[in-house]
Order: structure tokens, then C-alpha cells, then sequence
């Protein structure tokens, strides 16, 4: 792989990432096919991206010499493993990669790696926001956006990368010959998520806990309340080699004060301005942030200072007269159950999507007891009314989610709350949670000027 040759980039997708990978290979000197099953108008703008690369394009679908007759395959996350034509270029002999592999076997400074079902982005922005503070050199990309291969030849051995790595870029990291590259990860916790991909909830965390294998030897890992038993039943081999802190035990928020072992890291009182489900996202960072070498009264000053990212239970303040959340990072029925937890009663949630394989019935308790009403849009909303309905809960059903936005903020009325928390994918409608959760906000926008005239 060290000597350029043909590679074949299979997925060039909307949002850079294949882009990304392309214009990397082809300033290391390999001779570039990118495919993708979409077409050339599809990904006009994609295409339109590499207009200054020389790069062969196989649009509408894929030939399989691409794979066979090559010396390196890089695949997107979204395509599976058992993908039939990364098997017929193992089956040839051809190597297959990843833009994260790529980034993982050539950067050349030290790298702390995050993930987890729930907060893995927030504790990466946390963490790369501390070190910043700090005055150490650090780089923030992976899952949460921004390829770290552009910015490589930029680097140098004092830099500091934090990558947020998914299920799906684990999954494809166990088959690539990455050996050791982390000086330090952090799982935030293990629940339920993408079975559809998985299959399984142990097949699930498993890839989550190959992030463990590919740390360097006695290398700190850093995991969430109640996850090392876990951690342990699924890779006792990967957790014998490195150092465990868990939040709880080693890593702690108690006398209003984040520590790690008994070293103070900041004041909890100084964190009341982001929400509380951040704190153990933050003691997590504040703790990986000491380890990787911030001085302890540097990270107690950034408390204050730190900002959450967006669309996570984000108070959008009163608009119109209802107070509003935007919630939008929610793809799973427990992430806005524990949205509603965490509000008073008589909140008006919208939710819906396209549904994953994931129980709804604790969502549907919590919004029994705390929801005024619910109102659902988009794939699962004709199949997750009937079971509200059936648990006594006054539930409504509008297709888009700006029909659905406007009888929420109906029913919500002056005084009243609006929880947008989806619980399910955005893939029905949309791009991503993103695009989706930006509909919402110009939903409410819309409706609060109107409200106001």
C-alpha cells in the first residue's frame, strides 16, 4: 500500500467524505477509479468537487474488474463488509481500506479515538475544545465530520488528533492489517443501535470494542458508567493489554467536582450551563484531556467556556410563546426517552422517521407519563401510533415534518413546550439527522414570527 499503484474508491457519496479519499490517493500518486452506484447527476456536485483531480469515474453502478484488477480498494463506512464486491477483491488478493485506516496508519503524532451508541461526538468536541485551551496542537475529525486526510501534510509529530470513529468504521478497521495506532480512546456507553447492520446487539458491540485492540499497549481506556463489565465479556483479550478508567470508579462527579483518582478537574457548578446528560460526556473529556497531558487548573478554567454541539437538547429558548428543544441528534427510542426524563411533564414531543429494529415500549412509557401529547411524522409514524394509542397517550399523525411541526406547536399553545427528539432515522425524508433537525428549526422559526404578527 506504501507504493502507489491503481485504487479503486467505492462510494464517492454527497458529503466529501469519497471526495476526500480521492484527492488523498491521487496526490500520493495512485491512479484513481471512483465508483458509486449513484449516478453522475445524483452526485453532480460531488463530481463537480474533483474537477481538479484527474481521477476515472464509474458512475450508475460498479464493474468488478475495479475490485479484482487493482492494488487497493477504499470502501465508505455504509457498505458492509460482506459486500460482494469487497469479497471478490479479497478473493483476488486486493487489499481493502478505509479513509479512517488510511488516516490511522499515517498520522504522525498522537491520537485519541472516541466512540460509544450515545455522546461520542460531544466528548469529542469536548475533549478537542479542552486541549485547544490548553495550548496543545489538536486536530478534531472522523464520524464527526471533516476528513483528517486533507489536513496530513500539514502535520507534524506534536500534533494531537481526536477521532470519533462509528460501529461502521470499527467494523471495517477489524479487517484492515491497523495495528496499534491509539494512544488513548474512550467509549461513552454501550446500548442498542444499528441491528440492522449488525445483526445482533453482541455483534454491534463488538465493533464498538475494537476501538480497545487498536490501542498501544497499556494505553488508557476511558469508558462510561457500567461499561468495563461489558467491555470485558465482549473483548477480554483487548482489555487484559490496556489501562481502564470508568466513570464511577476512577473518574468521578462528586462533591461538585469532576476528578480523576483524587486530582481535581473542575468545578461541576461551573458546567451548569450545558445540559445535564453532558456531564459524564464531560468528565469523560476532562479525564482524557489530563491523561493526554492538559494541566489540571488549565481544563478547570475551560469548564466554563466549553460549548455543546447542536441538536442535542438544545434550548432554543421561547419562541412565540412555547419553549422549544431541538433534540434532533435522536435516532433511537431510548436517546428520547431519556430527552423526556429530563424535561418537566406536559411537553409536546414530535418524533418519527424511518424506524430502526430497537423496542420502543420504554419511549412509549416515558411518554405516557410526561407528554401532553405526541405527535409522529414519516415512516413510522402510522405503526407508532397505534402502540401510543394503545398506551393511553394522545397521539396525532402528520406525513412531513413541517405538517408535523405546526400541529405540535397547535397543541403545545402559548406556555405550553415543544420536544423535537426524533427516535428514529432520518433516511425516510432525509440526508441525515441534520438536514432534518434544520427543517424543524425553520419550522418553528416560520411559526414564531407568525405567531408574533
Amino acid at each position: 500500500m506504501k507504493s502507489p499503484g491503481r485504487a479503486t474508491v467505492q462510494g464517492l457519496g454527497r458529503f466529501g467524505g469519497g471526495a476526500g479519499v480521492a484527492r488523498f490517493l491521487a496526490r500520493e500518486g495512485w491512479q484513481v477509479t471512483v465508483t458509486d452506484l449513484q449516478t453522475a447527476e445524483e452526485l453532480s456536485a460531488s463530481v463537480a468537487s474533483l474537477s481538479d483531480v484527474e481521477l476515472r469515474f464509474v458512475l450508475g453502478g460498479h464493474d468488478e474488474r475495479d475490485f479484482t484488477e487493482t492494488d487497493l480498494v477504499v470502501a465508505n463506512p455504509a457498505v458492509g463488509p460482506e459486500n460482494a464486491y469487497l469479497s471478490a477483491a479479497r478473493a483476488a488478493g486486493v487489499p481493502v481500506a478505509s479513509e479512517v485506516g488510511l488516516f490511522l496508519e499515517r498520522a504522525p503524532g498522537r491520537v485519541a479515538a472516541v466512540t460509544g451508541t450515545q455522546g461520542k461526538s460531544s466528548t469529542a468536541h469536548f475533549l478537542h475544545q479542552l486541549l485547544v485551551d490548553a495550548h496543545l496542537p489538536a486536530r478534531l475529525g472522523g464520524n464527526i465530520g471533516g476528513s483528517l486526510l486533507d489536513e496530513l501534510n500539514e502535520m507534524g509529530a506534536e500534533e494531537l488528533c481526536v477521532v470519533e470513529l462509528s460501529s461502521y468504521q470499527l467494523e471495517g478497521l477489524a479487517a484492515e492489517a491497523v495495528e496499534a495506532p491509539l494512544d488513548l480512546a474512550i467509549i461513552t456507553n454501550l446500548r442498542e443501535d444499528h441491528l440492522e447492520r449488525h445483526g445482533t446487539v453482541d455483534a454491534y458491540h463488538g465493533a464498538k470494542m475494537r476501538i480497545a485492540g487498536l490501542l498501544s499497549e497499556g494505553a488508557p481506556l476511558l469508558m462510561g458508567a457500567d461499561v468495563i463489565e461489558r467491555a470485558r465479556a465482549i473483548a477480554p483479550e483487548a482489555m487484559e493489554r490496556i489501562d481502564p478508567y470508568e466513570a464511577g470508579s476512577s473518574l468521578r462527579i462528586e462533591g461538585g467536582r469532576f476528578s480523576l483518582r483524587s486530582e481535581p478537574l473542575g468545578e461541576t457548578e461551573q458546567a451548569r450551563h450545558l445540559p445535564p446528560f453532558q456531564r459524564e460526556n464531560l468528565l469523560l473529556a476532562l479525564g482524557a484531556a489530563r491523561l493526554l497531558g492538559a494541566p489540571a487548573s488549565l481544563l478547570a478554567a475551560s469548564v466554563p467556556t466549553l460549548c455543546g454541539l447542536s441538536h442535542r437538547m438544545e434550548d432554543l429558548g421561547e419562541l412565540g410563546g412555547r419553549r422549544v428543544y431541538d433534540n434532533g441528534v435522536s435516532t433511537t427510542p431510548d436517546s428520547t426517552q431519556a430527552a423526556l426524563e429530563s424535561l418537566p411533564p406536559g411537553v409536546t414531543l414530535l418524533a418519527g422517521g424511518a424506524p430502526k429494529e430497537l423496542p420502543i415500549s420504554g419511549l412509549i412509557e416515558a411518554a405516557r407519563a410526561r407528554a401532553q401529547h405526541v405527535v409522529l411524522f414519516g415512516a413510522a409514524a402510522e405503526a407508532w401510533a397505534e402502540a401510543f394509542r394503545e398506551a393511553g397517550c394522545s397521539c396525532e399523525v402528520r406525513e412531513t415534518v413541517a405538517e408535523a411541526s405546526a400541529l405540535a406547536w397547535s397543541l403545545a399553545g402559548g406556555g405550553g413546550a415543544v420536544l423535537f427528539s426524533p427516535a428514529a432515522a432520518s433516511f425516510d425524508q432525509y440526508n441525515n439527522f441534520k438536514e432534518r433537525a434544520m427543517e424543524f428549526r425553520s419550522c418553528v422559526t416560520s411559526l414564531a414570527q407568525t405567531t408574533k404578527s
